[in-house]
């Protein structure tokens, strides 16, 4: 059956992104190697992360970076056989850090991050998926007061600037919320406006069945030999042509695949993360999403058990999974909250897709008609795949994008684009 577009990634992006082009009249082939949602998508927090304006930067303050160096560090820690691969984008990624680059991340990232409620509540309602959403934002805890002040002044900055709504809660009040903790923490900030989500996996699975249920076609199995064919668009999937005018790439950490035989040499990279679910012990209840700022894990109760996600890896993507950073992360949860045993067979790894200047990349390919990409999202792909998804394909069908994307166009990188 011909398509007017294939897209290639069945994430949340992807999904997101074939919906939109079916409410604009488009008709969509989506191609993924694995069921949809599986991948990146699921292996997250499930936060819908309206505060997040300022992304992840590269540590500058010496002490992070010797914990780091050290292998000192339950955030962040790295491979070294991987760093011969690496370094180039993390040097890229430390620069564009820099204050004076990363303020204008900020004003760029911020009305990206601005639509992600909305757009999520849009597909939320047509998915009929409002059993997997909460609604009462989530907790970025601190074991200091020197780091709960420091936080809290940005806190209040960001509501100044981009109305980001919070609460400062001291340790008393911690206590309260989280009568089952078994350590005192000097409080939190309480990031009210985001959304929770019980099973991230299975929102994205309610989003492709709302595609689906539009007309979508989904091919399941690896696409390779992207390649343009006159005014068409080809890609082979278990031996079988596929063509159509258009087509977007949605792949995340595997888009440089489809998209280097093209000439594009992204600086991509990726951060890797873990997830484990646990019982608790004695009918312990965890009530709220939280993140334990200054060790770097997040607590989070899901529907298939309390849910503890790593911070970031250094690692190739398809290096073999280490159990150190998860390990060390448990430790550290498990005298904060009584845990109990492990309930899945093996820790859940994934790679984020991440860009040097820690922003997505999202419209046309600059020397392909008819080539699209919605990648690059690091932290936030779950958070902004519903609004990338949107914005392409307002792009690709004529219309006036809701924000402004040239600053997350693909040419920013200079050399990465073929001549």
């Amino acid at each position: 059956m011909a398509q007017d577009v294939i897209v290639i990634g069945a994430g949340i992006v992807g999904v997101s992104t074939a919906i939109h082009l079916l409410r604009r009249g488009r008709s969509v082939l989506l191609i993924d190697k694995s069921e949809p949602g599986r991948e990146t998508s699921f292996g997250n927090a499930g936060i819908i992360q309206r505060e997040g304006v300022r992304p992840h930067a590269f540590p500058r303050d010496l002490a992070t970076l010797m914990q780091v160096g050290l292998h000192l560090s339950t955030a962040a820690r790295y491979d070294p056989f991987a760093l011969p691969r690496v370094t180039p984008a993390l040097m890229r990624y430390w620069w564009k850090s820099s204050p004076g680059h990363y303020s204008h991340v900020v004003r760029s990232y911020a009305p990206l991050i601005a639509r992600s409620i909305e757009e999520h509540s849009d597909l939320i309602t047509a998915s009929g998926a409002e059993d997997l959403v909460i609604r009462k934002g989530w907790y970025l805890a601190f074991r200091t007061d020197e780091k709960l002040k420091a936080e809290a002044a940005k806190a209040k900055k960001d509501l100044e600037l981009y109305g980001i709504n919070h609460k400062v809660v001291d340790g008393t009040e911690m206590a309260r919320i989280e009568p089952d903790f078994t350590e005192r923490l000097a409080g939190a900030i309480h990031w009210t406006d985001p959304w929770t989500i019980r099973n991230p996996g299975a929102l994205v699975a309610k989003y492709f069945e709302l595609y689906k249920s539009m007309g979508g076609q989904f091919l399941g199995g690896e696409a390779s030999g992207l390649e343009q064919d006159g005014n068409n668009w080809s890609v082979t999937v278990a031996d079988t042509r596929h063509s159509a005018p258009e087509v977007v790439v949605t792949l995340g950490p595997w888009a440089p695949e489809v998209l280097e035989p093209l000439g594009y040499r992204l600086p991509l990279f990726v951060k890797r993360g873990y997830h484990m679910h646990y019982g608790t012990q004695d009918g312990a209840i965890l009530n709220n999403w939280l993140i334990d700022a200054e060790i770097g894990y997040c607590l989070a109760p899901m529907e298939k058990g309390v849910r503890l996600t790593t911070g970031a890896e250094f690692a190739l993507r398809d290096a073999a999974p280490t159990p150190i950073q998860l390990g060390r992360a448990e430790a550290k949860a498990r005298a904060l909250f009584p845990l109990g045993e492990r309930l899945d067979p093996q820790p859940w790894k994934g790679a984020r897709p991440c860009t040097p200047d820690m922003m997505p990349i999202i419209g046309p390919a600059p020397k392909h008609r008819g080539l699209w990409v919605g990648i690059g999202h690091a932290h936030h792909g779950f958070t902004l795949g519903p609004a990338t998804g949107h914005l392409l394909a307002q792009a690709m069908t004529g219309e006036k994008p809701a924000i402004d994307i040239t600053p997350f166009a693909m040419d920013r990188f200079a050399g990465t684009v073929p001549r």
